[in-house]
């Protein structure tokens, strides 16, 4: 037997030493070279990567790959585990294989139907038109693309391995859906990240496919070795703007850009967990500058200072009956303003409704 993992990327990134990964340049007809194998040679659809995202990939290696028997699909920041941080091998692919018929990320409960799920972030009316076509021309798959939109579970990512021949069967099925369905839906409205629409829909689609089939699927663990470039971006955009103390272009690039990509606020986008606490700390830098109030920017411009400080300030405020002297001294020294206490005291879910008690103490203390 032999493997291959094609490792989706838009982005240059360090790929995994094992030849078990390649990496793929998704998109490439559209950017620069980043010196990857691309999605552009052969039979391709490499220039409607805005609205298939990684899926040109899978386009790709469907129609112009036939070099192992069994063939995988990763991103450029996600990999399939064993669970203890390291990455499979070749050999943990084939072992697993053999008692299994497809490997997919561990499902995510999101503790309410798919159908709704999807449409809390996207146009649930996309799944409609997406059910219309199956039922059109793949209705022996119906039972099971209903069963997979009242599932609570999905699997993420598009994020499979399995063998080439099943591969194929999938890609096939797949791109005549959306073959038939890309001259029904209407993407006039669409803003750039929810044109990529087509990688959306597949999502639930990997799951269906299962279903009907009657695979037995292996969840694998994944694992998350870097924050997503966009997310990376956001942060050094604005760190840029508070460097020079710009409160208010700061807060208004970073609300800008999450319009835009709301994605970047996932948590596995965001894996230190920092935007949430950005969209605080902004917001007090610019109250605190539009008032003539010293405050976050005169204790740093920093934005990662920053960051450390919310987060140090919003424990201290849970805490703020018992701090002792040194913690004190931290609030008073770093200028810590009132408007900021009852942000925090606002948007904090521990501090939420305790803002009189909190800010009667926090009064003492200076």
């Amino acid at each position: 037997m032999s493997t291959k993992i094609f490792v989706m990327t838009h982005k240059k990134f360090d790929p995994p030493i094992d030849p078990v990964f390649v990496p793929l340049h998704v998109g490439r007809a559209l950017g620069n070279d980043l010196g990857y194998t691309g999605d552009d040679t052969g039979d391709n659809i490499s220039d409607l990567n805005p609205f298939y995202g990684e899926l040109t990939g899978v386009y790709w290696v469907w129609n112009n790959y036939r070099e192992s028997e069994n063939v995988g699909l990763c991103h450029y920041r996600r990999f399939f585990t064993d669970g203890k941080g390291g990455l499979l091998k070749e050999a943990d692919f084939e072992r697993i294989l053999k008692d299994y018929d497809v490997i997919t990320s561990i499902a995510v409960n999101e503790g309410m139907k798919y159908y709704d799920y999807f449409g809390s972030a996207h146009n649930a009316k996309d799944l409609d038109l997406e059910r219309g076509v199956i039922e059109r021309i793949s209705p022996g798959y119906l039972p099971a693309f209903d069963e997979a939109m009242a599932s609570t579970t999905h699997y993420f990512g598009n994020l499979m391995v399995c063998s080439k021949e099943r591969f194929d069967d999938y890609a096939n099925w797949l791109f005549t859906i959306f073959s038939e369905l890309s001259g029904e839906l209407d993407l006039s409205g669409y803003d750039e990240y929810h044109r990529r629409i087509f990688g959306f829909l597949s999502e639930q689609l990997l799951k269906a496919w299962i279903i009907k089939n009657r695979y037995k699927p292996y969840e694998c663990p994944v694992g998350i070795t870097d924050e997503k470039a966009e997310t990376k971006e956001l942060k050094a955009a604005v760190s840029t703007l508070l460097s020079k103390e710009d409160a208010s272009g700061a807060r208004k690039l970073f609300n800008e850009i999450l319009r835009v990509r709301p994605d970047v606020r996932l948590p596995h986008s965001d894996l230190k967990g920092e935007i949430p606490v950005m969209e605080l700390l902004l917001y007090i830098c610019e109250l605190e500058q539009q008032n003539g109030i010293e405050g976050m920017l005169s204790y740093s411009t920093r934005l990662q200072d920053l960051t450390e400080h919310t987060r140090k300030l919003s424990e201290l405020l849970k805490n703020i009956d018992k701090l002792n002297e040194d913690d004190r001294r931290y609030i008073r020294e770093t200028k810590v303003s009132e408007y900021a206490v009852r942000v925090l005291c606002r948007n904090i879910p521990d501090l939420i409704g305790k803002d009189e008690r909190i800010l009667s103490a926090y009064k003492k203390i200076q």
